[in-house]
């Protein structure tokens, strides 16, 4: 594991690496546009990730429209206050080429009681190996909640509101910083 800025990547030894992972906005709340790197490392067979905040991806480019293989990130933001507990939900994705090689199967098919055909969720934390009366904990229950609510937040909201919140927020920090600088 190294860590590092990309931009001071030895490209030299990049066939000992499997990817890299950069993080945008960053610590500092600046973010980037990775298509560039995203080309080199391509080139070099290396795996790349990005780990987005999902509030930014209203406004900014999207780890896939940069080229990522992959993009993840949490999504506390979606109307989850701080204190309300955790694990907070997240957002996982892959390009096709590594579909097949992410642990489980994302979405799942089910029929409901009515006989009609109905997608979910099956990648999630779950206490399989524990039968229901023997279950010391409700983490499962923990995290559908919070996820319930964020998707919740997202569709009220829709894409023009988090686009105006996404802003907002921006705003905000660039006042922030200025009067703190």
């Amino acid at each position: 594991l190294v860590v590092g800025r990309p931009s001071e990547f030895d490209w030299d030894n990049a066939k000992e690496y499997s990817g890299m992972l950069v993080q945008t906005p960053d610590n500092f709340g600046n973010s980037y546009d990775y298509t560039e790197l995203a080309t080199k490392i391509k080139e070099t067979g290396m795996i790349f990730t990005i780990c987005a905040d999902i509030l930014s991806l209203a406004v900014f480019k999207t780890p896939g429209a940069m080229g990522a293989d992959i993009a993840v990130g949490s999504a506390q933001r979606m109307g989850i206050p701080f204190g309300y507990g955790g694990p907070h939900p997240g957002y996982f994705a892959a390009s096709k080429k590594l579909q097949r090689k992410i642990p489980g199967r994302i979405i799942g098919i089910s029929k409901d009681a009515h006989g009609n055909q109905a997608f979910r969720m099956a990648l999630q934390t779950r206490e399989q190996h524990i039968r229901r009366d023997k279950a010391t904990s409700n983490i499962c229950t923990s995290q559908a909640l919070l996820a319930n609510m964020a998707s919740f937040y997202i569709q009220w909201h829709g894409a023009n509101g988090l686009k105006k919140i996404a802003n907002k927020v921006r705003f905000m920090s660039q006042i922030l910083l200025e009067e703190l600088g």
